[in-house]
């Protein structure tokens, strides 16, 4: 094929207008160009030297899963699209899955095979760039044999699959509203084994929205991760015991909506277990067509097991290695109100920074401050209702985004510092709060609004260190 001039000059005007866009994020993973929705991480693995990933997206209104691959989880080598409908299956497009190495030492990718149900895929390549699709898929259908039907009624649904080896023993998750598990000896033969959920557990019920399934060993226990499409992610711990997932705890991790979306996780080579989650845009339709692209993944999370069976948070260590142009500020006593923080700010930055509540009811920053007040982003703990929060409700003038208070619990324990991580990115906030809460919002304010300020409400608080780094850009544009 013979590239016309026409052709190189619309892709660099292109490249240049995604540079100049203010609320394109900068070390976030953004879908390269044109629409996303949804844009699913899924396939995460380890293989051979290098992490891979997928990602949905549309090539006219058809579901593709688009690939990179990294070594370091912040600079990301494109790669042909990875899955997406060909002749040798009958699929009319590519929906959420994951990626586990098989029997046979391949890598196998479960995915939902749109209109025809749950489909598998292998490859054993270096740079995983070739799939070979099952001739048996859709492995189960989304219309089922008479054997498993109810009352003219499937007991589950063929619909987001997660697969795993358990000794010689293939099982899957098919997600949704009706989530079952299945298993087989070999890749293209499944049986039916029964309901996911032994119990239910903290208002739950046996038929939870259990879309976008990530299932895992941590410690010793099993935590099951997914989506409610009303409330984005949350995740379960229990035990994995007589072909059952029998749950402990469920916590969520978006409060308001379902802004962080499909979480998709990872073992990486040195035994951590590493997650991302799709961000939700919130913009108008306009806005996004004339900016041209969407698709924004929050920052990888590492997930730990604590002892009160909940998952401990915090961001991936490699992300310190964007950080330059370090700058701190002192000690600070605060009364009730707000004071201007002294060192600059920006709007793609890494922030940390230390308190103690002391009497305060709450504490915390302001960040992306417009000069003459009309813009702010708060962060803060809240001590009376043992929250974190972030309040988006000026975060944008323009009127851009939602305006909402989102907040996860956080108790301190008596004497406990506030340690607050901030990563800031233009359109995008992500917030960490000692190593066990997150928060992750779309804010969209100016370029000038780079302002910081403390604040300390009903009663006396003190900063006791604040760090602020600049943040290089890991995407090509």
């Amino acid at each position: 094929m013979t590239i016309s001039n026409e052709q190189i000059k619309s892709a660099r005007n292109l490249r240049l207008h995604l540079l100049a866009d203010p609320f394109r994020p900068t070390f976030h993973f953004v879908v390269p160009e044109d629409y996303a929705k949804p844009a699913d991480p899924n396939g995460a693995i380890w293989w051979k030297g290098r992490y891979h990933l997928g990602y949905i997206y549309q090539d006219d209104g058809v579901h593709y899963w688009g690939h990179v691959s990294s070594r370091d989880l912040l600079h990301w080598r494109h790669h042909k699209p990875w899955l997406l409908p060909t002749t040798d299956s009958p699929e009319e497009g590519i929906f959420s899955g994951n990626a586990m190495i098989d029997k046979n030492g391949e890598v196998s990718i479960f995915y939902h095979g749109v209109k025809v149900g749950n489909c598998i895929a292998t490859s054993s390549e270096p740079l995983l760039e070739n799939f070979r699709k099952l001739p048996t898929n859709p492995i189960i259908p989304v219309e089922a044999p008479d054997k498993w039907r109810e009352s003219a009624k499937l007991p589950y649904a063929s619909w987001d699959p997660h697969g795993w080896l358990d000794g010689d023993t293939y099982y899957a998750i098919f997600g949704g509203t009706q989530p079952a598990i299945f298993k087989a000896k070999e890749l293209g033969d499944w049986s039916y084994v029964g309901d996911l959920f032994a119990n239910a557990v903290d208002g739950t019920t046996l038929r939870e929205d259990v879309s976008c399934p990530d299932f895992f060993k941590l410690g010793d226990k099993w935590v099951l991760m997914g989506i409610s499409h009303e409330n984005g992610t949350r995740y379960f711990v229990g035990d994995w015991k007589d072909e059952q997932f029998h749950p402990q705890v469920h916590e969520r991790m978006s409060w308001v909506d379902n802004t962080y979306f499909a979480p998709e996780s990872m073992e990486a080579p040195d035994g951590r277990r590493i997650m991302w989650a799709w961000i939700f845009d919130q913009w108008d339709e306009a806005t996004e067509k004339a900016a041209g692209w969407s698709g924004v993944f929050a920052v990888p999370r590492e997930l730990s097991l604590r002892d009160d069976l909940r998952l401990g948070i915090r961001p991936i260590e490699e992300l310190k290695q964007l950080r330059y142009n370090e700058r701190a500020g002192g000690k600070t006593s605060l009364k009730t109100g707000s004071v201007p923080v002294a060192v600059e700010g920006g709007n793609v930055i890494d922030i940390e920074a230390v308190f103690d509540p002391a009497s305060a009811t709450s504490v915390g920053l302001k960040v992306s401050c417009a000069a003459d007040g009309s813009e702010s982003t708060i962060v803060g703990y809240d001590a009376e209702n043992g929250e974190l929060f972030v309040d988006t409700s000026h975060s944008s003038a323009a009127g851009l985004g939602l305006k909402v208070r989102e907040a996860g619990p956080l108790k301190l324990a008596a004497g406990e510092p506030l340690k607050l991580r901030i990563l800031l990115d233009r359109s995008v906030i992500e917030v960490f709060a000692n190593d066990r809460q997150a928060i992750t919002r779309r804010i969209y304010p100016a370029t000038t609004s780079t302002h910081l300020e403390l604040f300390s409400n009903g009663g006396a608080s003190e900063l006791a260190s604040l760090t602020i780094w600049d943040m290089m850009p890991s995407n090509p544009y």
